[in-house]
């Protein structure tokens, strides 16, 4: 069996279901609501809800005669705990970066042009 982290990555890395997920951060949507905005078959949206489905993102409930989806925000917690564990490194503030390399390196006005 696959890692539960392999898992949610994998399933992120398609476009599709990472947009099938910001539809869902609205409300519980019915299947056929999810596939409306894709131009793919209502099977193949099938498929990528069966798989956010095996990774825990998003969970689908009959309601009636109408499958409902739904996110599952719990399930990206291990995720987001992983990637917050690089967040130990400050982001380099560029323009900083570039007031440091203009005062401590010769002008050359032969590089203007």
């Amino acid at each position: 069996m696959a890692d539960p982290l392999d898992t949610v990555f994998s399933a992120l890395a398609d476009p599709t279901r990472r947009a099938i997920l910001t539809m869902l951060l609205e409300d519980d949507m019915a299947v056929t609501d999810v596939a409306e905005p894709f131009e793919m078959s209502l099977a193949a949206i099938s498929k990528h809800l069966t798989i956010l489905t095996r990774a825990g993102l998003i969970t689908q409930e009959k309601r009636g005669r109408v499958k409902w989806c739904k996110l599952d925000p719990d399930a990206m917690r291990a995720a987001s705990v992983w990637m917050q564990g690089f967040g130990q490194f400050e982001p380099v503030n560029l323009d900083a970066f570039e007031r440091f390399l203009a005062a401590e390196l010769p002008h050359d006005p032969a590089a203007d042009g």
